[in-house]
């Protein structure tokens, strides 16, 4: 009978065990979203990265970028607090160098960027890396022979989102898929008033704390308790919202609960004939 108790102990320890290194894996992984449209003819791939906060993933972020590397991104998508307002920022811009100089890539800025104090320094450094800084501007590109509109605006502590939606917004094509980058998911109904065909967000982190299959997120800033939009791609009608739930983890005072830090992959494919082409891209500068 001892024997048995202690056998029943032993792996109710064993589950226990178990269950908390599931609760705080804080390996990367990568998501994968599909969105279909007609506005497109072949498939476009784009990596979104948000929230990584200056945290380290390995020896020149080389798990960071070797997941990149393996999801052979057409672009690259930055969706604000890449940089820490509080952690040094050699991690954030090794990452940043070295897919700069492999892909096409656009950022935003988040909200610690502008808690740094030091955003307008952040987007200079940025663009001398050649990263596209998007601040209420409206850009065309051709990816896959495919052209895209990429817009973007600055998180709202820079004190300008309308301003620079109402100029992201102004006259977006009916026949080009259209992106809006923007850090803060809670906003959703302020980019509703334009008709983007997506926008990628980050800032939730997942809601910090999950359970999977029952809740999604416990908590995200300007969302509050059980966040709406914690992470995942969202059908809002004529818009998609996808949320990704970032990749900070030593950054963040609450450690992360069942909410392993993602690489995103956003999957833009086709609803039209084979080989059908679009209209011809007119890429901005």
């Amino acid at each position: 009978m001892k024997r048995e108790r202690r056998t029943r102990r032993a792996a109710a320890l064993a589950v226990c065990a178990l269950a908390a290194l599931a609760a705080l894996d804080v390996r990367l992984r990568t998501v994968t979203y599909s969105i279909t449209t007609d506005k497109l003819a072949a498939p476009v791939r784009l990596a979104v990265l948000s929230d990584l906060h200056s945290c380290a993933y390995g020896p020149g972020q080389r798990t960071l970028l070797e997941a990149v590397e393996a999801a052979a991104p057409d672009g690259v998508l930055m969706a604000g607090d890449m940089v820490d307002d509080a952690l040094p920022e050699e991690n954030a811009w090794t990452a940043i160098e070295a897919l700069a100089a492999d892909y096409p890539c656009f950022y935003v800025t988040g909200n610690h960027e502008w808690w740094s104090g030091e955003a307008e320094r952040i987007c200079r450094r940025m663009e001398a890396l050649g990263v596209r800084v998007l601040r209420g501007e409206h850009v065309s590109v051709e990816l896959q022979g495919q052209c895209l509109g990429i817009c973007g605006v600055d998180d709202p502590d820079a004190g300008a989102l309308e301003a620079e939606l109402e100029r992201a917004g102004a006259g977006l094509r009916e026949d080009t898929f259209t992106i809006l980058l923007a850090h803060r998911p809670e906003e959703m109904d302020r980019y509703r008033r334009f008709p983007f065909d997506l926008v990628v967000s980050g800032h939730a982190h997942g809601g910090q704390w999950r359970l999977p299959g029952l809740v999604n997120g416990l908590y995200a800033p300007g969302q509050g308790l059980f966040p709406a939009h914690a992470g995942g791609l969202y059908d809002l009608g004529e818009t998609a919202l996808l949320v990704s739930r970032g990749l900070a983890r030593e950054s963040t005072r609450v450690p992360r609960l069942f909410n392993r830090p993602e690489l995103v992959l956003a999957e833009l494919l086709p609803d039209c004939e084979p080989g059908e082409r679009r209209r011809p891209c007119e890429t901005s500068p």
